[in-house]
């Protein structure tokens, strides 16, 4: 045993079933977030029960939400009466019954012992609308123009209402955005002129005149807006909810309406992929809590990306300068310290130095030199994409040095000396010889920084992160890549959602739909580095050896 011991080979069993366990506990938790997130997409079944609650009779239709066990020791102290209950736990159900609007609530608890009848509700629609969430009521009829028709005819009107919506958010989000875009442009050209002291009367008259035609353009995509919003309110859609009254939907209000109850398997799986896709694509609503979260996934990348452009040169060339120039004394021993303290630091402090420095600091300085015009309403003196994306640089340099120096002490002297005894200068050896080889350890340093600066939500809070944009850092009008806007970032809509929300119950499922899709896009990022990182290695290992 103790030749055992002193051979190594316990330590080698610790640190691989160290490993193990990690790896399981890793996968574990990516496979618990998973379920929890995309099983929010599934069809559940709705039910109909028939309940007994202070002596009245009720019908309530929903799903089933959750189910807990509650001990009859802990309802009698909650004021419950236990005397007709048998067991020593009372199966308590928590069930979204919708219909917000009616009922004023998402979610009812019902007690086991209340429920005299549970049964699949047959011919149940579950409505997903605009506002106020899902609606679960029987249909009735379709109406067209005041005219009523049967609910076969409500898939065709439905079609219509999307080819209706699409336009009108065309017209929102293009053609208005141009013109707003085009009336800012003027407003700035002659606020420009104006203070330089140059504006002409014949120049005032032509801005006026762009001014006037921009106006009637705006003003006839207005009349055509509502009279695409005047045909989707001449539709409705009837269904009969669960206290057995009619209820009129607005159709504009109608995003889709399934059967959940009468799909087959292959149908579930169909619609599942469908919300998925709408999920990963739509634009949020119902303050986060509905809709999809592209404008945040979007708006990751893009900020993930720009950082990268950012921190390799920078972190490339504080490690050249430290490992191939720098002198070895006392002050590079400093920067060296300083560099993996940095390192340590929480990233909040970074947030509020990006804040005090960027953003007030070299964003208000920018506005005074190149858009004055536009003051005192701020261009890059405002939090913005660009800025955060600058507050990770710096908070992911540190990674990104000591990985670099690490590739470049890695390079075989012989390397060095063999290029400069070629007659090649430093700077040649380095850029044609060195550097290429030690890219794997940039791109390793690179892929540290993204894992870390993807899930970084503290500092971004300060600097350019919100609740809702309302539009993209890039669209179609010029410069195309707007750095100064504000963005939305998946790690503060889980925040936002798991913690601001209005209804926290109904969020849940999408804070684990969001994590997971979070650490699949952080995943995807690692993945592409990881592949550019081994082929360089693969390219470059007949000169390491």
């Amino acid at each position: 045993m103790g030749k055992w011991i002193k051979s190594g080979s316990p330590w080698i069993w610790l640190t691989a079933g160290a490993v193990s366990l990690s790896l399981i506990a890793v996968l574990g938790l990516l496979l618990l977030i998973g379920w929890k997130g995309l099983s929010y997409f599934w069809p559940a079944p709705v039910y109909q029960f028939d309940i007994e609650q202070n002596g009245q009779s009720q019908v309530v239709i929903g799903e089933v939400y959750e189910r807990q066990m509650i001990p009859l020791t802990q309802l009698a102290e909650a004021g419950v009466d236990v005397s007709m209950m048998a067991g020593p736990k009372e199966p308590r159900y928590l069930i979204k019954i919708g219909n917000r609007e009616r009922v004023g609530l998402d979610f009812m608890t019902i007690l086991g012992s209340q429920i005299k009848q549970k049964q699949l509700a047959d011919g149940i629609a579950v409505i997903d609308r605009e506002q106020n969430g899902k609606f679960y009521g029987y249909p009735v009829s379709y109406i067209d123009d005041d005219q009523r028709y049967p609910v076969s005819e409500l898939h065709a009107g439905l079609e219509q209402a999307q080819v209706v919506r699409d336009e009108m958010a065309r017209i929102k989000q293009e053609d208005f955005s141009a013109i707003n875009w085009q009336l800012e442009e003027l407003r700035v050209e002659e606020r420009r002129k104006t203070l330089a002291q140059s504006l002409t009367p014949a120049e005032q008259a032509e801005f006026a005149a762009k001014r006037e035609a921009l106006n009637q353009q705006y003003l006839a995509l207005e009349k055509h807006l509502f009279a695409l919003q005047s045909r989707l309110e001449r539709d409705a859609f009837v269904v009969r909810d669960m206290t057995g009254e009619e209820v009129r939907l607005p159709i504009e209000q109608v995003l889709d309406v399934w059967y959940p109850n009468n799909l087959t398997t292959t149908e579930k799986v169909m619609h599942w992929l469908k919300q998925v896709g709408k999920f990963l694509r739509d634009d949020p609503r119902e303050a986060n809590t509905e809709g999809g979260v592209f404008p945040a996934i979007f708006g990751t990348v893009f900020m993930v990306m720009l950082m990268s452009v950012i921190v390799t040169p920078l972190g490339v060339l504080a490690a050249i300068y430290l490992h191939e120039y720098a002198g070895r004394n006392r002050f590079t021993k400093l920067i060296r310290v300083a560099v993996i303290n940095l390192a340590g630091v929480p990233s909040i402090v970074y947030g509020v130095f990006g804040l005090g420095f960027f953003v007030y600091m070299v964003g208000g300085t920018v506005d005074d030199l190149f858009f004055s015009a536009q003051l005192p309403a701020p261009t890059f003196g405002t939090p913005g994409i660009l800025w955060s994306a600058l507050t990770l640089a710096i908070l992911t340099l540190p990674v990104v040095i000591v990985s670099t120096e690490e590739g470049l002490a890695r390079v075989p002297s012989s390397v060095r000396h063999g290029s400069l005894a070629l007659g090649a200068t430093q700077a040649e050896t380095l850029w044609r010889i060195v550097l290429p080889m030690a890219s794997p350890a940039i791109m390793t340093g690179l892929i540290l920084a993204v894992a870390r600066a993807a899930g970084e939500v503290a500092p971004l809070m300060l600097v350019g992160v919100v609740k809702m944009a309302p539009t993209l850092p890039i669209d179609g009008n010029f410069p195309y890549i707007h750095l100064d806007r504000k963005f939305m970032h998946l790690g503060y809509h889980i925040y936002d959602v798991g913690f601001q929300s209005p209804n926290v119950e109904a969020a849940r499922p999408l804070v684990y739909a969001t994590s997971f899709l979070l650490v699949t896009v952080i995943i995807g990022l690692n993945l592409t580095a990881i592949g550019i990182r081994n082929h360089l290695r693969e390219k470059f290992r007949s000169l390491e050896q």
